[in-house]
């Protein structure tokens, strides 16, 4: 991607923006806690806390933990109420494993396959309500991106732009609440010379607030290495080149809300069925070797000189 002048910490960071995103959860250990119900947990202990944080947010051991959210997403165009878009169903695979050292690794791949607004009813194309015209919808993939959590908190490689901010962890009605906010911005890969629909502002913008939630007793559980918790996040992001939305200011706004997988087979039929049929290779870890970055990908797709629907 030399040619376009992108590097490949900007595209990679790129990559885990844009979609649902859970990745990005994973990369925010907490370091305080509430007083009352938590002492149990030692989180004064650094490796205590980052054993709780990989049993929360993946596993212990070494395992692929699978978490499925539906992402509902809406238009927010600096004014008026916030206008229904698409339902993005969204996986995301975890391959943990434990280190010697008493850090916890993940290898994170992620997928989302486009529907119709709180169905899932497949959609090919969405049409832009500012400008009217139809667009191609872009389905999303991301990863592997390498996650590790250690008793002096996240340890990411080269390529992960993201920026959280640890939040406290607390206990309340035998639940354990992990929140993190994460916030960053790169400068926007796509300028206006060559991508006059595809270009926003000079800069690429991503919040993401994100919490997990787990059965206290799960956690506690040393037969247990993986706690089957439920995940809510909202996401604050610039508009995505595919939407071609251009100078249209305002950002897409999701909330997603989800959970770890027993297995696959907890996955929802029609979910499943998307993703299939969309994004089948979240179902195929072995064969997924090379990064997929989501701007490179959709920059080689459709070249500025290409013409596509919409363009």
């Amino acid at each position: 991607m030399s040619d376009m002048g992108i590097s490949r910490r900007s595209m990679l960071g790129a990559s885990v923006a844009i979609g649902g995103s859970m990745a990005a959860s994973m990369l925010s250990p907490a370091v305080a806690a509430t007083p009352g119900g938590v002492s149990a947990l030692q989180l004064e202990d650094p490796k205590a806390r980052a054993r709780l944080l990989a049993k929360l947010k993946g596993s212990i051991a070494e395992e692929t933990v699978y978490t499925f959210t539906r992402l509902h997403l809406y238009l927010w165009l600096n004014d008026g109420n916030l206008k229904p878009m698409l339902t993005m169903q969204n996986l995301a695979a975890g391959s943990w494993t434990p280190l010697p050292n008493g850090n916890y690794k993940c290898m994170v791949r992620e997928v989302g396959a486009y529907t119709a607004f709180d169905t899932d009813d497949l959609v090919d194309h969405w049409v832009n309500p500012v400008t009217g015209e139809k667009r191609e919808i872009w389905q999303f993939a991301g990863g592997p991106l390498s996650v590790e959590i250690g008793p002096d908190g996240i340890v990411t490689g080269p390529e992960a732009t993201l920026k959280p901010k640890d939040m406290r962890i607390d206990v309340i009605a035998g639940k354990v609440l992990a929140p993190n906010q994460s916030s960053f911005s790169f400068p926007n890969p796509f300028k206006e010379d060559k991508w006059p629909k595809e270009a926003g502002g000079p800069m690429f913008y991503w919040d993401s607030h994100y919490f997990f939630a787990a059965d206290l007793r799960d956690i506690q559980d040393p037969g247990k290495s993986s706690a089957l918790s439920t995940v809510q996040f909202q996401n604050l992001v610039s508009f995505h080149p595919w939407l071609g939305m251009g100078k249209t200011p305002g950002r897409t706004w999701g909330k997603g809300l989800g959970t770890k997988l027993r297995s696959l087979d907890d996955l929802p039929r029609g979910a499943r069925l998307a993703l299939e049929k969309k994004t089948p290779e979240i179902f195929d870890l072995k064969s997924w070797t090379k990064p997929r970055i989501d701007f490179a990908e959709y920059m080689t797709k459709y070249g500025p000189g290409e013409k596509i629907m919409g363009r």
